[in-house]
């Protein structure tokens, strides 16, 4: 969530720092949602749908940024 919310409201920590916190705990709640809706009536860990929704967006952040050097 801290990768989006920089891409989106720049590089500011006076923005970033409140945004990544209103907006990762929206993330949390949804993946929470989910992971309870998914499988009714088990539940599916939050761990695998924040990683199912999280690793293909760090795939793109390694393909898409040049490295420093």
């Amino acid at each position: 969530v801290p990768h989006v919310v920089r891409l989106r409201a720049g590089a500011s920590y006076r923005l970033v720092i409140p945004l990544s916190l209103l907006f990762g705990g929206g993330f949390l709640v949804l993946a929470d949602v989910l992971g309870r809706q998914l499988m009714s009536p088990a539940e599916t860990p939050i761990g695998v749908i924040t990683a199912f929704i999280g690793a293909p967006f760090f795939i793109y952040l390694l393909r898409t940024r040049r490295v420093a050097g």
